[in-house]
């Protein structure tokens, strides 16, 4: 209860902002309906302008006016301008029916003002809608007031909290989570697709009248610099088109919900199961599964805290696809190593989750669904699925996984061994992202340092985005040759072509094969691990020997590929999970 009186008390200011702009917008459009049968007279102006008032960063304008008008033989004073009383800056509105004002009190000429027949004192010059003013006021409108009423509506409409400590929880920790009381788990694409609308319509709210600022900052002012915040708006323009998408990718699938087998998912077994889909069979549809161990953190401190993700272990398959009640049935399972770590149902600043990913490019619209779903440490294995759906499974993923390793390695002979070189480019995915928040940080950092005078921060923005832009380019530039010698195994590491390392193993001394993940790409939800293949030595020395591989199953037949061509011969890795060197967000 304390918690939602706290969450009450700072969500109630904002549902009152909103509440405020919601009597003003709607009283506006009552006075126009309602004075759309007033009758319009002539009346004589005492006075007429605009007045200035300036603020800490921005001056505002109101306009005035006094005038005499007749009704019924009687003689009315009026000063009402406008529908909405006070000053503003949206727009020159307020400036140029203030110069009008002043045009005619000059000239002694008669303005025409709106009378209420029911009411003669009761007048106004002009009666239309101010839509601009309108526009901003719905800023407010739906980002605070919506804001509030979303806080106020999810504190009061929460489910009690559970008792974590109560017997029936402690022997299953997953039914903590009001979504994982069945085998049947939905996705979060409904969720994602409101989520989407939402955040959708706060930027555009948000960024409605930067066009109209930069318009005039460029054309009155002459500040081109201004023309950056035109961004805004096609950001926006981005954000609704990702919301359609989303919405098309609902209506066509549907909840198309998983049912484990085993359930929960087991860390030291078996993670699979079934899902339908309500679209007709095609045995030519390749549906890919994608299982993450993700670690959500909070980084940072105060103002700058962040929540982050970053994937422990990754597996990826092709599910077997077959004819379903519904339409197409998915048939999957993954082998889940141990010593991973379980789902946790308590999101502190620090928790795992294990997310599912189901994608395939369909004609039309794409399927992209993400399931967060329990996995423990319970090492039990599936019972139902069927064993002819995983092998097959497993021989169309080998299939894949050998050829796109084969897209990224070119092997030849060559009067020394066998050669294979690993070309540059095979990290552009992940390092244009990168390059481009690093280019636009230190775009910035020089921005404030030459026009702005701000040096040291300035510097310290330009060089982190800097090292940032560097540190992707080298990824994307950088070459790997790997080549059988006579009695071991070299490794040449070339930037541009020129020659900036040289690493040897001999074979005798070579003792197994390591995977390891050392560059992971991010983009929203979906996280992508690259692993490199090494060698390891008696003294436990590495020499890298194939990089750029998309999964451990990728990576796994990298190492096959590569102990063939090079003559090593393969042995277990410890078994342990991967781990994480490097991150990049794309």
């Amino acid at each position: 209860m304390k918690g939602k009186v706290a969450v009450t008390l700072f969500a109630l200011p904002f549902f009152s902002v909103g509440v405020w702009m919601l009597w003003s917008i709607g009283s506006s459009f009552a006075d126009a309906i309602g004075m759309q049968n007033w009758v319009q007279v002539e009346a004589e102006l005492i006075r007429g302008g605009y007045d200035t008032n300036s603020g800490s960063d921005s001056d505002t304008y109101e306009a005035y006016a006094e005038y005499t008008y007749t009704w019924g033989g009687e003689r009315y004073v009026g000063n009402r301008v406008s529908l909405s009383a006070g000053g503003d800056n949206i727009g020159d509105y307020q400036v140029d029916v203030g110069r009008r004002l002043q045009t005619a009190l000059a000239s002694g000429r008669p303005i025409l003002v709106y009378v209420d027949p029911q009411s003669p004192q009761e007048s106004i010059v002009d009666r239309d809608i101010r839509w601009g003013l309108v526009g901003f006021k719905s800023i407010f409108l739906f980002v605070f007031g919506g804001v509030g009423l979303a806080l106020l509506v999810f504190v009061w409409r929460a489910a009690p909290e559970k008792d974590a400590a109560s017997p029936e929880y402690l022997r299953s920790p997953w039914l903590l989570n009001d979504d994982w009381q069945s085998p049947t788990i939905r996705s979060g694409s409904r969720s994602s697709m409101w989520g989407a609308w939402a955040f959708a319509a706060f930027w555009n709210l948000i960024s409605a009248a930067l066009p109209f600022i930069v318009y005039r900052e460029v054309l009155e002012r002459q500040n081109y610099i201004a023309l950056i915040g035109l961004l805004f708006p096609l950001v926006g323009i981005g954000l609704i088109t990702w919301a359609i998408r989303r919405t098309l990718e609902w209506w066509r699938f549907g909840a198309a919900p998983v049912t484990l087998d085993p359930f929960p998912g087991s860390i030291g077994g078996h993670v699979g199961g079934t899902i339908d889909l309500n679209v007709p069979y095609d045995p030519d549809a390749r549906f890919q599964l994608t299982l993450s161990n993700l670690h959500c953190y909070v980084s940072g401190s105060g103002k700058n805290r962040s929540r982050r993700e970053d994937a422990e272990w990754q597996d990826t398959l092709v599910a077997h696809a077959g004819p379903g009640a519904g339409g197409t049935r998915l048939t999957f399972r993954f082998d889940v190593p141990a010593g991973l770590e379980a789902s946790d149902t308590d999101h502190d600043d620090s928790y795992y989750q294990w997310r599912l990913n189901l994608h395939a490019d369909l004609p039309g619209t794409d399927l992209d669904r993400d399931y967060d779903i329990p996995v423990y440490a319970t090492a039990t294995q599936s019972r139902r699925v069927s064993d002819h759906a995983v092998r097959e499974s497993r021989a169309e993923q080998d299939s894949i996984d050998d050829k796109a390793v084969g897209d990224i390695v070119r092997i030849s002979q060559e009067a020394t061994g066998r050669q294979m070189f690993y070309p540059m480019g095979r990290y552009v995915g992940p390092s244009i992202g990168g390059v481009l928040v690093g280019g636009i940080f230190a775009a910035a950092g020089w921005y404030l340092i030459i026009e702005e005078g701000h040096t040291v921060f300035g510097s310290v923005f330009g060089a982190v985005g800097a090292l940032i832009a560097l540190a992707c380019l080298y990824l994307m530039l950088n070459s790997l040759q790997v080549s059988k010698q006579s009695t071991g195994v070299m490794s040449v590491r070339r930037l541009l072509g020129v020659t900036i390392s040289r690493r040897q193993m001999n074979r005798r001394d070579f003792v197994r094969f390591e995977r390891k993940s050392t560059v992971q790409a991010q983009s929203g939800g979906k996280h992508t691990l690259f692993y490199s293949v090494y060698g390891v030595d008696r003294q436990g020395n590495r020499i890298v020997l194939g990089e750029g591989f998309r999964g451990e199953r990728e990576a796994r037949a990298a190492t096959r590929l590569i102990a063939r061509e090079l003559d090593l011969r393969e042995t277990a890795d410890r078994g342990q999970p991967d781990t994480i060197v490097h991150n990049l967000t794309a």
